[in-house]
């Protein structure tokens, strides 16, 4: 039977495209809540758009919820769950929706406040570093006494690598906390909102909330990931990545390798039998130079290799029990779209990496070109890190 599948972003990345092509080629029908601009407007996999205001989020993916009357929502990026959570404190009728969608709704706050998610992880025995809140730089000195340095400051409701720093010293560690506090103030987010084009950030300065600021141990080695789609705390489908290239110092993979970890395959299955998960999920690693991997943050949401079909895992087609598509591809190495991709070339790693880009939907890509902003954006080659 063909479900019908929500897919809900405030952000425009273009992974929420790509997850559409993927349900759609499993014979869902996908309709979509996005911002003005969303390369999903254009998609040929989208079969009814709903509008997205960020001064009215909530309303907006009330009004899509409501309208589209899916079988299943995807939240896409961690304001959207955020949404999601408002919702369900005052659409109690959603509730079974939103439980057959992403699982116990009570474990999010726990998950989206990172000391507290990796605290929970550790308890499962998950390899993890310590993550302790800090509230003033008093607190962030005794924190760094337990952590170490150097170490990693982060805020909550971040992602992408925003708001993160790295601080070798306890100087620095001091001028980062002052810094990560300054990017909430009204004339920061004022002008984040007319550089980014983003009204959200209109939003925040009449409506600020606090921000929360964490303090986790360093973890020296290269970055992993893994991807997974679950059932009522049951993993039905899960991918492993090693990250092989990144943008800048803390910012998305562009280059992935596929991995066979059984730490972060056990790492999956504790987390979403610990918070009663359904729908996809994701989950950040630090593979240290002994090749241990430490998890360092939980992405309760689809992240962007959700959308992939490999050999033996395919996780939309898990999620909604369908026979698992065919490989896209036999090689180990994945440029994904779209932060590596020259054209036809994949620069020199062009024999080894396959470019995940979205030939099959035209449109997305064109429209891609200008980037999430309208500002134009240059193809990258691939390379690999170091």
């Amino acid at each position: 039977m063909s479900r019908k599948i929500l897919l809900l972003t405030t952000v425009k990345w273009p992974s929420a495209a790509r997850l559409a092509g993927a349900f759609s080629a499993l014979g869902c029908t996908v309709e979509a809540a996005f911002p003005p601009g969303h390369v999903l407007g254009v998609s040929r996999y989208l079969s009814r758009a709903h509008g997205y205001s960020a001064l009215r989020g909530r309303a907006s993916f009330s009004a899509a919820i409501c309208d589209s009357e899916p079988d299943l929502i995807v939240p896409c990026d961690d304001r959207a769950v955020t949404h999601l959570l408002a919702l369900a404190a005052t659409m109690p009728e959603i509730a079974p929706l939103l439980e057959r969608s992403m699982g116990d709704m009570a474990s999010y706050p726990v998950m989206m406040t990172r000391s507290q998610a990796i605290a929970a992880a550790r308890d499962e025995g998950i390899t993890a570093p310590l993550s302790l809140a800090v509230a003033d730089e008093a607190e962030l000195e005794r924190a760094l006494d337990v952590t170490g340095l150097p170490a990693v400051l982060k805020t909550d409701g971040s992602w992408g690598g925003d708001n993160v720093a790295v601080v070798p010293t306890v100087e620095e560690a001091r001028l980062a906390l002052r810094r990560l506090r300054r990017a909430s103030s009204p004339l920061r987010k004022l002008t984040r909102a007319v550089l980014r084009k983003d009204a959200h950030f209109l939003r925040a300065v009449a409506t600020p909330a606090a921000v929360r600021v964490h303090v986790q141990g360093f973890v020296r080695g290269e970055p992993a990931t893994s991807a997974f789609a679950c059932r009522d705390g049951e993993v039905l489908a899960a991918l492993h990545m090693d990250v092989v290239a990144w943008q800048g110092a803390t910012g998305p993979a562009s280059l992935i390798r596929r991995t066979d970890c059984a730490a972060m395959d056990g790492a999956a299955r504790k987390i979403a039998r610990r918070f009663r998960l359904s729908g996809l999920h994701g989950l950040d690693f630090m593979r240290d130079e002994e090749g241990v991997s430490h998890l360092i943050e939980i992405n309760p949401r689809a992240t962007q290799i959700c959308h992939l079909a490999l050999s033996g895992c395919d996780l939309a087609a898990a999620l909604v029990g369908e026979a698992a598509r065919p490989a896209i591809t036999d090689k180990p190495l994945i440029a994904l779209f779209p932060q590596a991709w020259v054209g036809n070339a994949a620069g020199p790693n062009a024999p080894e990496a396959f470019l995940d880009v979205p030939w099959d939907d035209p449109a997305t890509l064109e429209a891609w070109k200008d980037g999430p902003s309208g500002q134009a954006t240059r193809p990258m080659a691939v390379l690999r890190a170091g």
